[in-house]
């Protein structure tokens, strides 16, 4: 412990730049789908999550990508939370597009129509949410909030909590899909309850 009581093992970092490179972090990993011209598109991302205790959804993304161009044109994208088994598809979605714009890798990944929203949703996945685009907050240095009211949201059979089955359990039998970031994944399969205090919300 160093002596003005600040540890003496921690390793400053640089502020200055980005730093997320330099240690992991934990987050979802969702495949985001809009509508474009000619067809949908579909790609992964991690900084995503829900937004208050209402049904709202963000993402973060970035002017210069399809997806936050889609979005705002159309009002809409989908969310679709893939198992650990369709690594390989959360990556085909983020395959780079052919000079004519075009990402031929989105046809090995199959989808189903939305119901509530004009988009499509990853087949397999365990959990669903089509969303209308709320709001769009920019100015996070070139990146953007894109924030979603979800109007319709499924999930898979096997995947619902409910009174009856234990949650260890179910995580054991239905496990989920995580980004490691920087650059790594892992299934979720073993956990246990949180020690909540008496009173704190759940």
């Amino acid at each position: 412990m160093a002596e003005d009581g600040y540890p003496g093992d921690l390793i400053d970092l640089v502020v200055g730049q980005p730093m997320w490179e330099r240690f992991f972090t934990v987050a979802p990993l969702v495949l985001i789908g809009t509508m474009e011209k000619g067809g949908h598109d579909l790609a992964p991302k991690h900084m995503a999550m829900p937004l208050g205790r209402s049904n709202y959804f963000c993402f973060v993304c970035t002017p210069v990508h399809a997806t936050q161009r889609n979005a705002q044109h159309s009002g809409a994208f989908t969310v679709s939370f893939p198992r650990p088994d369709q690594i390989v598809q959360a990556s085909m979605a983020a395959a780079p597009r052919l000079d004519d714009d075009e990402k031929p890798s989105l046809a090995a990944i199959p989808v189903f129509p939305a119901r509530v929203v004009e988009g499509v949703l990853v087949r397999d996945a365990y959990l669903w949410f089509e969303c209308r685009v709320d709001r769009v907050l920019d100015g996070f240095g070139t990146n953007s909030l894109i924030i979603g009211e979800i109007v319709a949201a499924a999930v898979a059979e096997g995947s619902q909590r409910g009174p009856d089955t234990d949650d260890a359990d179910l995580l054991a039998r239905e496990p989920l899909l995580a980004y490691v970031s920087p650059g790594r994944c892992a299934s979720i399969v073993q956990s246990q309850g949180f020690p909540f205090h008496a009173g704190m919300p759940h």
